[in-house]
């Protein structure tokens, strides 16, 4: 028998913004959206890593354009929507991923530092968000995805600011869903286990360290970026048209033992 639903996770015809997209996890969700059918415009600051993502997505027959901008930037959301306009593209798709984790001892923590975490995680999904929702509004659908953490609900050694930023994610998950729902515009969180990514490079690093991580999952082992495709997908289609306000742990069972 053929798959009737389909339609359900077809993005054909949306356009997907995904903030550090160049790399990691951004550009696992970007590519997912992308070969389910979305136009992808990558937001990040580093011009070269960025210009290789693009073309990576080309090669596999994806539609994406890239846009420079520091989302720890007060003035991000202008650059962003000044950008976009440019193109005359306007997402229908807001994938919050741009992150930072300076991994630091709480004592040596310093309020710029602090503030860096803060303004990655939390200031500038809620701007882009602010700035973006209405245009989505006013065509009765849109998609938000978050970044949430494991460190979201457990706390890790020297990542006092991450794991205080990506807590908040989960209440701004929340936040945003409750203004702005009720107008066909959803919004959830990924919180992925442990991803090779270059965040979670020290992790990796340490092989002791990292089979205790996937010892911990139930399923026994560490996430693949491939992982993440079907979560990304279903939160950003019609298949999730009833679900908002959530946070969705894509971490092996992590949290579940």
């Amino acid at each position: 028998m053929a798959f009737r639903l389909g339609a359900l996770f077809d993005l054909t015809g949306r356009t997907a913004l995904v903030t550090g997209g160049n790399s990691g996890i951004g550009l696992a969700m970007a590519r997912a959206l992308g070969l389910a059918g979305a136009v992808v415009v990558l937001a990040a600051r580093r011009q070269e890593e960025m210009a290789a993502a693009i073309a990576d997505l080309t090669r596999e027959g994806i539609i994406a354009r890239g846009l420079r901008v520091d989302l720890a930037d007060a003035g991000c959301a202008t650059t962003v929507t000044g950008e976009l306009a440019r193109f005359d593209l306007s997402p229908d798709i807001l994938v919050n991923a741009a992150g930072v984790n300076l991994r630091q001892p709480f004592g040596d923590v310093t309020a710029e530092a602090f503030d860096l975490h803060m303004a990655l995680h939390l200031r500038a999904p809620f701007l882009l968000a602010q700035a973006l929702a209405p245009a989505m509004a006013a065509r009765s659908w849109g998609r938000i995805i978050n970044i949430a953490s494991l460190q979201s609900y457990r706390a890790f050694p020297n990542s006092a600011p991450y794991g205080a930023g990506k807590g908040g994610v989960v209440q701004l998950t929340r936040a945003i869903a409750e203004e702005w729902s009720r107008h066909g515009v959803t919004c959830n969180a990924v919180a992925p286990g442990f991803f090779p990514t270059p965040l979670t490079a020290p992790v990796f690093a340490d092989p002791e360290r990292s089979a205790r991580n996937a010892a911990q999952t139930a399923i026994g082992r560490n996430g693949q970026l491939e992982d993440l495709y079907g979560a990304t997908v279903f939160l950003a289609s019609d298949a999730s048209a009833y679900v908002t306000g959530q946070t969705l742990a894509v971490d092996g069972g992590f949290t579940a033992k």
